[in-house]
């Protein structure tokens, strides 16, 4: 058995930065076993499957050790190759995924992402997520998926050498570190080593907590966001009340075929 895959840089202004993505259009599923092993051995933060259903797609997403329930920038890769390589002419691409309907629009060179919005809620600072990230958090937050720890200062963000080893033993998926930027509204970086992320390169789903904190300490829905990994991503976010829009680009840096 032969499969296209895609390998697709997300949230990117031109190869090599934003975040890579493997794309594996299906006519029928796989077994979670095999789309798992697929992932481990693409070995990128994460590896999206789609199969056609009529109008819409089913859309998974596993990293290289588990299945998640939501990935943004995979889903934005998977849009992209559904408009860019199966002649897909609709204004938008509807997906069915773990998370309820997600819809992506074409903007332009723009790819526009409709997300639940995530609220947190304040917590008190431990000790450990302090000594995970090597610097105690001016706040933190928990949300239904993740922790985020709120800085004053984008240079700490840029600067955060986690222990990933402690972090490990924290109560979430990931933990959200975010800042005021200097160029943009806000900055962060996301570490996930439970999932077998050590640092995310870009996290469209850890902007459907970010963009609802930020829009209300700011007093304004339209956000200009930078994720400030090594390889960079910039994100255009609006906040809709219950929902996000996540909006950036996408290149195309492979395609091939996977032999099984």
């Amino acid at each position: 058995m032969r499969l296209d895959i895609y390998q697709i840089d997300a949230f990117a202004e031109g190869l090599f930065t934003g975040n890579p993505a493997a794309v594996v259009p299906l006519y029928e599923w796989l077994s979670d076993d095999l789309m798992q092993k697929i992932a481990q051995e693409n070995n990128l933060s994460e590896t999206a499957f789609f199969v056609p259903r009529g109008e819409y797609f089913e859309l998974r997403w596993f990293t290289p050790e588990l299945e998640v329930d939501l990935c943004g920038h995979a889903t934005l890769a998977s849009a992209f190759v559904i408009y860019e390589f199966l002649n897909y002419t609709d204004p938008a691409v509807v997906f069915e995924t773990r998370s309820g309907r997600l819809f992506v629009d074409r903007e332009g060179d723009m790819l526009a992402m409709d997300f639940p919005a995530w609220p947190v809620r304040e917590i008190q600072v431990t000790e450990r997520v302090s000594h995970s990230l090597g610097v105690r958090p001016d706040a933190l937050y928990a949300g239904e998926r993740d922790m985020m720890a709120v800085f004053e200062s984008e240079d700490v963000i840029r600067g955060l050498v986690p222990d990933m080893r402690e972090m490990n033993k924290l109560d979430c998926l990931c933990l959200i570190c975010t800042a005021p930027g200097q160029d943009h509204d806000f900055v962060s970086r996301t570490f996930c080593p439970s999932s077998g992320i050590a640092e995310d390169p870009v996290t469209g789903s850890a902007h459907c907590s970010l963009v609802p904190y930020w829009a209300a300490r700011l007093g304004k829905a339209g956000l200009h966001a930078y994720q400030a990994s090594a390889r960079g991503g910039t994100l255009l976010c609006e906040y809709l009340g219950d929902r996000v829009k996540i909006s950036g680009r996408a290149v195309t840096y492979m395609q091939g075929q996977i032999t099984l």
